[in-house]
């Protein structure tokens, strides 16, 4: 009884979640819905998923350069219930705005013109996730197609049994027992003889005769920024077997519209990538992408009326026509051989593929993807001017941030690599990434000392630029502000190159790759930055699998050995840092007291004015000798006192511009300098830090009876700050261990 109970509650379950999305509707029903919301059902593809776009929102990032804006479908919203959660959703989209704009503009574009015209075409290094973004498209559809906002229907064809109806010519005027019948689309199972689906998908709309139609939309459907009436909606016709199937039916009727349209069942559809309806990847094999078959040779369909049976109704099939209403993906499209695809020169550009016996009229968005290899090889070729107006090209780089790279490794990793992931070792993969793929600037583009400044980037000042806004430290403060004011000439720098920014490196493929075998490394009990760095020291030593690793190195660019050591010595700043202010040797209070002072005493030096002495009581003038002092620890180079004071001060001004409500924190407005005063608070600790970690790791070793009850407690403080940070006892261990060999050797 238990299990028939939960059966009949899931039943019931299912069946009102049937009925409440309007599964199946009479003809008369769905023109009912249309005219509650006509804008909801008189959309063409490209409109369609433009307004998935705008369904699921957007946000302002703020980047270094300025701000852009991401669409949130890209982060998978859909994706974070529970059941995604244990490893079934797939990853957001990481970075990649520039992308996500473009597409948007694009539909946009199609939106106005009514139609969708061109080829998107995907293109970028491998692994630059060209097609995790069309997947996080596709699977935002999926979602929208089942959201109110989203309904899509097509339409079926209904033929009753004889059994069930009266009349002449195999259709029927009443139900058996002499009720009359407005429609066949409620008719269950045992009482259809025939039912015929449309594999286009079919707009309902299309058995509204055109003029009516076109009247009909332009009366309620009033175009505006938001919604365009397209030109497939408007002028659309039924396919080639409905156009049969609807004609015969006119024929047997007498010109009888309304008995042709109670045969139509109009049915709700979803999206769905695993059922290749209206969400398709077309990979690059050798066949064709649409053929056809024959319905009336088909014995399953002996019990259609005569009238339809003296037809030849033929069903088309493939991922054309399995993809129309949604999107088509054509994975690495170029890959073919140019005859496999060369039909989309006229497709794309009418929206019509050509059969031997009829046309398909297409309503998809149709996207693609392309290395940049293949890419340059089709452009030698000589159709490539043909296809030339018929494509959009997307360029979709690696990553160039390295808190971005370092998100796309960090997505689930704990599970499945089954083991602790220590701090940074992520950090250390995407640092070494994001290095491998930077260009060294063309100083000739800019002017005067910016570019001096230009010629001297190295690839870790130009990542820590595009990655915090974070001018190197040997520059003056002058130079620090004019670099960054022409930040976003930098990113954008080698957009206009064939060799762009971005094009060639390290893919996260391989990256992803060379941290799995991080994992499993035996000489680690946690997932590493050691054993990180591992893997890239053996990556680079493999110049004959990797391309990237042949490139010549230009001005310590494109040394990607050269790099693991650099993402090494940056692991060790760090973890540095963390260990020093988890054994209490670091006093933030010291120095940002020291500073709120120093900027106190600038401040009264450049207006001319006197401080009050806060122990006599006397008024003073700024202490000179304490902001010499104080300058000598964060000035950088040979820089001029005086013009370093008010520079200062206007950076102070600026920001109290921008921020007039609250206490200014002077950390947030020169955090390279608090980092100079910092490294200096501690180059007088050193010592103290040695003495302490050597008794974490006698606490961890054998050693921790030796240790007394005050230096056991101490460590004990140490580690639980550390777990702070994310460390547990064994990688702790590894990290001291290491700092102490690199770092605090005699």
């Amino acid at each position: 009884m238990d299990s028939l109970r939960y059966l009949k509650s899931v039943g019931d379950q299912v069946r009102r979640s049937f009925l409440e999305n309007k599964t199946i509707l009479a003809f008369q029903e769905y023109m009912e819905a249309f005219f509650e919301a006509p804008r909801v059902h008189a959309r063409d593809a490209a409109q369609y998923i433009r307004d998935c776009f705008d369904f699921y929102g957007t946000e302002t990032l703020h980047k270094p350069w300025g701000s852009v804006r991401r669409f949130k479908l890209f982060d998978r919203p859909f994706d974070q219930s529970a059941a995604v959660q244990e490893g079934e959703g797939g990853a957001p989209v990481v970075g990649q705005e520039d992308v996500q704009n473009a597409i948007y503009r694009i539909l946009h574009s199609f939106v106005r013109a009514g139609r969708v015209h061109k080829l998107i075409l995907l293109h970028g290094p491998n692994g630059s996730a060209k097609s995790s973004i069309v997947g996080a498209l596709q699977r935002a559809l999926e979602d929208y197609s089942r959201k109110e906002e989203g309904a899509l229907y097509r339409l079926n064809w209904i033929f009753p049994n004889d059994r069930l109806v009266k009349g002449s010519i195999g259709f029927g005027e009443k139900l058996a027992g002499g009720h009359a019948v407005e429609s066949y689309a409620h008719l269950e199972g045992e009482q259809i003889d025939a039912r015929l689906s449309c594999e286009m998908k079919d707009h309902p709309l299309f058995l509204v005769p055109r003029g009516e139609r076109q009247r009909l939309l332009a009366d309620r459907c009033k175009p505006d920024d938001a919604f365009q009436l397209a030109a497939g909606v408007l002028e659309g016709e039924l396919c080639h077997k409905c156009r049969q199937i609807y004609a015969a039916l006119l024929q047997s009727y007498n010109g009888d519209v309304l008995k042709v349209l109670r045969h139509v069942q109009v049915e709700r559809f979803y999206l769905s990538r695993r059922y290749m309806i209206g969400a398709v990847t077309v990979e690059p094999q050798m066949s064709v992408d649409a053929d056809y078959r024959q319905v009336t040779s088909d014995r399953s369909h002996g019990n259609l009326p005569g009238a339809l049976q003296n037809l030849s109704l033929y069903e088309p099939f493939g991922p054309l026509v399995s993809g129309n209403r949604g999107v088509i993906e054509f994975s690495d499209l170029l890959k073919r051989p140019l005859e496999h695809y060369k039909y989309l020169l006229g497709t794309v550009e009418t929206g019509i593929a050509r059969m031997n016996h009829f046309l398909l009229h297409l309503d998809s968005l149709l996207i693609s993807s392309s290395n940049e290899k293949h890419l340059s090889a089709f452009k030698e070729m000589g159709d490539f001017a043909s296809f030339k107006g018929r494509i959009e090209l997307v360029r979709v780089p690696y990553l160039r941030r390295v808190q971005e790279e370092e998100r796309v490794y960090s997505f689930r990793l704990k599970d499945s690599v089954g083991k602790h992931v220590a701090p940074h070792a992520t950090w250390v993969a995407a640092l070494w990434a994001v290095l491998t793929r930077l260009k060294k600037p063309v100083g000739d583009r800019y002017k005067g000392d910016l570019r001096k400044l230009a010629d001297h980037l190295t690839p870790l000042e130009k990542a820590r630029l595009y990655d915090e806004g974070r001018a190197p430290d040997r520059l003056s403060s002058q130079q620090a502000r004019e670099l960054k004011k022409h930040l976003q000439d930098f990113w954008k720098e080698s957009e206009s190159y064939p060799n762009y920014e971005g094009r060639t490196g390290a893919s996260a493929r391989e990256l992803k790759t060379a941290i799995g075998n991080a994992a499993q490394n035996p000489a680690w009990k946690c997932l590493t930055p050691q054993a990180v760095l591992e893997e890239l020291e053996a990556l680079t030593s493999d110049k004959s699998v990797y391309e990237f690793l042949q490139q010549e190195v230009v001005d310590g660019y494109h040394d990607h050995e050269e790099f693991v050591r650099i993402a090494e010595g940056e692991y060790l700043d760090v973890l540095d840092e963390e260990v020093r202010e988890a054994m209490g040797l670091i006093s933030e209070k010291q120095y940002r007291t020291m500073f709120e002072r120093y900027a106190l005493h600038v401040l009264a030096w450049t207006r001319g004015e006197r401080l009050r002495n806060p122990h006599t009581g006397e008024m003073e003038r700024a202490d000179e000798e304490m902001m010499a002092q104080t300058e000598s620890i964060i000035m950088a180079g040979a820089e001029d006192r005086r013009e370093f004071r008010r520079g200062l001060i206007s950076a102070v001004g600026a920001h109290r511009l921008e921020h007039p409500e609250g206490e200014i924190d002077y950390s947030q407005i020169f955090p390279d300098l608090f980092r100079r005063l910092r490294d200096h608070f501690f180059d007088e600790r050193k010592r103290t830090l040695r003495k302490n970690a050597e008794k974490v790791l006698r606490y961890l070793g054998d050693e921790r009876a030796q240790l007394s009850a005050k230096e056991q407690s101490q460590v004990q403080q140490t580690l639980k700050a550390l777990e702070r940070y994310g460390y547990c006892e064994n990688c702790a261990k590894d990290g001291i261990v290491m700092l102490l060999s690199r770092r605090y050797t005699d």
